[in-house]
């Protein structure tokens, strides 16, 4: 999936290296992916495609934060071809009943970069609210970049 969408995902995604696209560094990328779900630090889910298996986007809860705070960020991607189907749409939800359910959290956060109007209407089809934006936040595409932040809590 990373190798076919590559130059799709690039403006959303951190520059990544020319290694990152080879199934040995992939194979690392999971290990890593299980051993930080192992630790509970995050919980990484891929999104298939009904009946065929086919992995069309990856989901994750990620940066688990206990004690008081008991909140975690929210990132996905959904592969070119199947953007606009509501595969997100149904992937955030059930990620984000896992992380209240499953996984006790009480607060569930995803940042959007300003102008991803697409992904800022998955969050909000989910009962996301808009909380403000967050100056340089994330490093994507090689800048650091402006994004809105977006919130759901349990109670919500």
């Amino acid at each position: 999936m990373f190798i076919d969408n590559r130059a799709f995902f690039a403006p959303w995604d951190p520059v990544r290296e020319e290694d990152y696209f080879t199934l040995s560094k992939q194979e690392s990328v999971i290990r890593a992916e299980i051993s930080a779900r192992d630790q509970g630090q995050k919980m990484p889910f891929v999104i298939t495609l009904d009946g065929t298996g086919e992995i069309i986007g990856t989901i994750n809860i990620n940066d688990i934060v206990r004690g008081v705070f008991q909140s975690a960020n929210l990132g996905y991607e959904i592969a070119e071809k199947h953007n606009g189907r509501g595969y997100a749409t149904a992937a955030v939800g059930l990620a984000t009943a896992h992380a209240f359910k499953a996984l006790g959290l009480h607060r569930v956060q995803a940042g959007t970069l300003l102008h991803n109007v697409r992904s800022q209407r998955v969050l909000e089809k989910n009962g996301f609210r808009r909380e403000g934006v967050a100056l340089r936040y994330l490093r994507i595409a090689g800048e650091w970049q402006d994004h809105i932040i977006f919130a759901k809590t349990i109670e919500e």
